[in-house]
């Protein structure tokens, strides 16, 4: 098995406060952030909170019978069973302890992510400082695995994103991804006459089938080990029956690219994305292969392995929850039984958007002023009303927010203070007026 020896720390920490730093917790000051024993110092980029640092090392997918441990358990075992090396040993190593917090650079330029790509924006991530960050992706190790000299692994890890908020969406999730590097001779050696094939071209150009530096028989051969690749892992984790397809998509730092759909309760479900990867990517340390890589959601795919109905269940200390997930075999048929749902309370905010000149609002904001005061207390908020006054051209949104807590019943009094309280913040932190 490939093993990776040394990996460099993924962001720097202020080098005068490396020493000093607490480890007793992450925190948010005015000058500074704390999180995993370092020390960042703060800049009109950061906009990480206390609520999302304290989910910073909590790593659901490697919780001993967690359901995201589970799963990942499960997924790692076909790899291991499926694809030995020469040596007999598992061709895939697996990595799932690495730091979240990364540089900008690592996130998205390391990916080949233009400057300018909207995956950047300050409204959809949790930045530490404009140069470092919360990983929105685990893809933002890949190149640190392949220059250590790493041609199959898998990578599971903690990502962060800001969001919407509703049964499927949550701040922090977990990813899996894996990569597979081939030599000319790897590539071809089943093929007949493969020795006279060749897996670059010097005067190639792009098309939407393939990059310029890769020959056709190349690309056609990744292409076919990928989507068998991942067929089969589904098929071991959905069974046999299964129905896939492929469509066709665009990612930064696949071409081609595909997301892979499959035929669940009546409806095609979108459960990973995939691709040859550029070849960029490649140069430092393995310019002279080429490859794949996949990505997928393990809470989407737990949710509907084990029936499990809203995202913020996998945060939950809840002994009914986690005690149907303690199995001897990871590969046991698990489906979650049903906990008590505790009855929703309502309750709606309106308010004027800030006058042209003024800061921009966005949506994502406001979504992240309300977990930052009702953390997961709110179940779901839903956009009711966009409104736009025909004299004064003033536009008024209205949302209803349902606050629903997992493990017992809200009182409309405590819901009615955090109500309050999201109300008043978000005329001072966003610069809205209320119309309550």
């Amino acid at each position: 098995m490939n093993r990776l020896r040394l990996l460099r720390p993924p962001l720097p920490p202020l080098a005068s406060q490396r020493r000093r730093a607490r480890t007793d917790g992450p925190a948010v000051g005015r000058e500074c952030v704390e999180v995993l024993g370092h020390t960042y110092p703060c800049d009109d980029f950061t906009n990480v909170t206390p609520k999302i640092l304290a989910k910073v090392g909590r790593n659901l997918h490697n919780q001993r019978h967690h359901p995201l441990w589970l799963l990942k358990e499960r997924i790692k075992a076909h790899f291991y069973s499926a694809y030995a090396a020469r040596s007999g040993d598992p061709l895939f190593s697996a990595h799932d302890n690495l730091s979240p917090v990364v540089s900008v650079e690592q996130n998205f330029d390391s990916l080949l992510i233009p400057p300018d790509h909207p995956s950047r924006k300050r409204g959809d991530n949790y930045y530490l400082n404009r140069n470092t960050m919360l990983r929105a992706h685990t893809s933002a190790h890949q190149r640190e695995l392949v220059s250590a000299g790493l041609d199959a692994f898998l990578l599971a890890g903690d990502v962060y994103r800001r969001d919407e908020i509703d049964a499927s969406h949550y701040p922090v999730f977990h990813q899996l991804e894996g990569v597979r590097l081939f030599s000319n001779y790897q590539l071809f050696s089943e093929v007949p006459n493969g020795e006279d094939l060749k897996m670059f071209e010097a005067a190639g150009r792009r098309t939407p089938h393939k990059q310029e530096v890769h020959s056709l028989e190349a690309v056609k051969l990744l292409e076919f080990n990928l989507k068998r690749t991942l067929g089969r892992l589904v098929r071991h984790l959905f069974g046999e029956d299964l129905e896939v397809r492929w469509v066709d998509c665009y990612f930064p730092f696949t071409h081609p690219s595909f997301e892979m759909e499959v035929r669940f309760h009546g409806d095609w479900m979108e459960v990973l994305g995939c691709g040859v990867m550029e070849q960029q990517l490649l140069n430092s340390g393995a310019a002279d292969k080429a490859g794949w890589a996949f990505g997928l959601g393990l809470e989407r795919l737990a949710m509907v392995l084990y029936k499990i109905p809203d995202i913020r269940i996998f945060w939950s200390q809840d002994e009914r929850f986690l005690k149907q997930f303690r199995v001897d075999d990871i590969h046991r048929e698990v489906r979650l039984q049903a906990l008590s749902k505790y009855p929703p309370l309502h309750n709606d905010i309106s308010f004027w958007l800030p006058a042209a000149g003024e800061p921009a609002f966005h949506a994502n904001d406001f979504y992240e002023l309300v977990r930052a005061v009702a953390g997961d207390l709110v179940e779901e908020v839903t956009l009711l009303d966009d409104f736009t006054h025909p004299t004064s051209g003033r536009r008024s949104l209205c949302f209803r927010v349902a606050y629903r807590h997992t493990e017992r019943t809200l009182s409309q009094q405590e819901v009615h203070a955090v109500h309050g309280e999201i109300q008043r913040r978000a005329e001072t932190q966003l610069g809205v007026e209320g119309r309550y």
